[in-house]
């Protein structure tokens, strides 16, 4: 059978132009045509995930241009997520008016979007404004995309199509990760979102010439194999499409619906604070540049890929789901909750972090290209011609779970914004090679800040015996005699302190002669220069005004600063182990979802299914018996 061309407009000559909106098909394509529109599907899906996500990934330095507080962006992002779940409840409308051009006039919304209006934003208001808009256009998406490839593909080949539709978000994160890590710390937040714009509106072009989706009578009818298409056909003949898509959402709000979009939303949390934090968590905890940040996501999602289509490939060979799924959440827990303590463990190398990202995600990618085939078939199992506004629920679902949980990251780490607005500040001091005497104004800044207590006790002194300690320092004759004497423990004659008061003035010698001030001259000459270093004493006793500037920013600054990254890797933790509870909530979860866990039994279903199907198509020829 040939590829079907778009249904014809009887009695009138169709514009050049009418391809463009009409896409249906009304005879189920051949696998070129079929594979065409699926790998457009998931073209589709990774760049606009790639432009959504895109913040995450150079998040540090929105922050820092637009003067925002990481709770604000935070809040930005929640908005983003509940108006997606609104999308997403939109989006059901593609069971009765399509999907093919929602997808391809929401990559071009997209794509204007990022390559005009978020590089030309200059508040943060501004920028949460359009971010908004585009998390809208993906929680519309989110709900098109899956639909379009649950309708190209069978069930006994629909966890392989559907981890190949979720290769879109991951592969999304990747091109993220990959752009970013591989471009200049230099490169502005706003030069990524022009060449997301751009590489957006290229891919509008070819998904607005070339991507197809079955009509209404064909799309609406549940496919178990291939061999099902003849029967689907002639089935459409007399299909009663308004019957069966009547009420909807009621038709969808069942337990094994509900209860699996919750199980993977919870599931999901880990990813979701992957994609959004792991760049500010890596730079503002481990110091990380931001690509080397953004270098960890490209060995997390790169596995994540593969895993999704591995597993998607076994599942449907094996013909189950539910047995890679738990398998794929029981890894996850224990990989998630060794990272979770690993991550507030300060010597923790990159490299295995590398090795427990990794993990994580071939455990993920494991649960979740089965979840997405058995979630399209429990929704079948309800109505086949409701797949979008199943969809929709879980879209819905998903987006205020993650929105909640989104909320709570700034109620729980509380640290993010001290140390992404100052802490580069008292980094700058802390690394600044600015000459100062015979070492630098870091070296300085890093021997006070490593000693509190000293710098402390100088203040006090100098506060104390300020005085004195300036006419000492403009007699180091007398001061180097004194030293001399207090360290031999000789005491000075009257004509020798005759000579001293002099030489000093009357205000420094009676600072010189009172109580508790020889301990304080020991201090300075022998305990002070000792812990911060000869060099950095002297300076510290002197400071020229670029070092003063420095020492009062550090003191001003630095406190909060390093509370806040002494605080931040436990606060992290927490968050991490919520992520792990969300997993262990998806395994009970699972057993209300469609599918076997026995192989043998699947197959058997398979084979009644194939009967089914001969006698029914020899009923349809007339060549059966017909049933009453």
């Amino acid at each position: 059978m040939s590829s079907a061309s778009p249904t014809a407009l009887p009695g009138r000559r169709r514009s050049p132009f009418h391809r463009l909106w009409n896409r249906e098909l009304t005879s189920y394509p051949e696998n070129g045509t079929r594979y065409t529109s699926l790998a457009i599907v998931v073209l589709t899906t990774v760049i606009l995930y790639y432009q959504l996500y895109l913040a995450g990934g150079v998040a540090t330095n929105i922050l820092r241009d637009l003067h925002m507080s990481f709770v604000y962006y935070v809040n930005v992002s929640v908005i983003g997520y509940l108006l997606g779940a609104v999308a997403s409840v939109v989006a059901g409308l593609a069971d009765r008016y399509g999907r093919a051009n929602i997808v391809t006039f929401g990559l071009l919304v997209v794509g204007l979007l990022c390559l005009f209006a978020l590089p030309n934003v200059t508040s943060k208001t501004g920028f949460a404004a359009v971010y908004i808009a585009i998390g809208f256009v993906e929680g519309i998406i989110l709900v098109a995309t899956p639909a379009l490839v649950r309708d190209f593909s069978p069930q006994l080949g629909r966890a392989s199509a559907m981890g190949f539709w979720t290769l879109g978000p991951v592969l999304g994160s990747l091109v993220v990760s990959g752009v970013v890590s591989n471009s200049s710390d230099t490169t502005t937040w706003q030069d990524h979102y022009q060449l997301a714009g751009i590489i957006g509106i290229v891919v509008f072009a070819i998904a607005l010439v070339g991507l197809r989706e079955l009509a209404p009578r064909l799309r609406d009818q549940l496919m178990v194999s291939s061999k099902d298409r003849a029967l689907i056909e002639a089935r459409a003949k007399g299909l009663d499409i308004e019957l069966a898509l009547k009420h909807p959402f009621r038709q969808m709000l069942h337990a094994d619906i509900l209860g699996s979009a919750l199980a993977i939303s919870l599931f999901l949390i880990i990813y979701y604070v992957a994609v959004g934090f792991f760049p500010v968590f890596f730079q503002t905890v481990f110091g990380y540049s931001q690509s080397k940040a953004n270098a960890l996501g490209n060995w997390f999602w790169a596995f994540d890929a593969a895993s999704l289509l591995l597993v998607g490939v076994l599942s449907d060979r094996l013909r189950v789901r539910k047995p890679f799924m738990v398998a794929g959440a029981v890894a996850a827990i224990a990989f998630t909750t060794v990272f979770a303590f690993k991550a507030s463990d300060a010597g923790t190398s990159y490299t295995t972090f590398v090795v427990l990202l990794t993990l994580i995600a071939v455990s993920l990618g494991t649960a979740f290209a089965p979840w997405m085939a058995s979630f399209t078939e429990t929704v079948e199992r309800r109505n086949p011609a409701l797949t979008a506004t199943g969809l929709a629920v879980w879209g819905l679902i998903i987006r205020v779970v993650i929105a909640v949980s989104v909320f709570f990251v700034p109620k729980i780490v509380t640290t993010v914004t001290p140390l992404v607005e100052r802490g580069p500040v008292i980094q700058g001091i802390l690394g600044d090679q600015t000459p100062v005497g015979k070492t630098t104004i870091g070296a300085v800044a890093t021997a006070a800040a490593g000693h509190p207590d000293v710098t402390t006790r100088l203040t006090a002194i100098k506060q104390r015996d300020g005085v004195l300690i300036k006419a000492l320092q403009e007699n180091p004759t007398v001061a180097q005699a004194l030293t001399a004497a207090q360290a031999a423990g000789v005491k000075p004659t009257a004509a020798q302190l005759a000579q001293v008061r002099q030489a000093l003035g009357d205000a420094a010698f009676a600072i010189l002669v009172k109580p508790g001030t020889p301990a304080d001259l020991t201090y300075l000459a022998t305990t002070a220069p000792k812990a911060l270093g000869a060099a950095e004493f002297a300076a510290l006793s002197a400071p020229p005004p670029a070092l003063e500037q420095a020492l009062t920013t550090l003191a001003t600054d630095g406190p909060g600063v390093a509370k806040a990254a002494a605080d931040s890797p436990d606060q992290w933790r927490t968050y991490f182990l919520i992520g792990a509870a969300g997993q262990v909530v998806f395994i009970p979860l699972v057993f209300l979802m469609a599918g076997f866990w026995d192989p043998k039994k699947a197959k058997r279903a398979e084979e009644e299914h194939a009967a089914m199907i001969e006698a029914e198509m020899a009923r349809l020829s007339g060549t059966g018996p017909r049933t009453a």
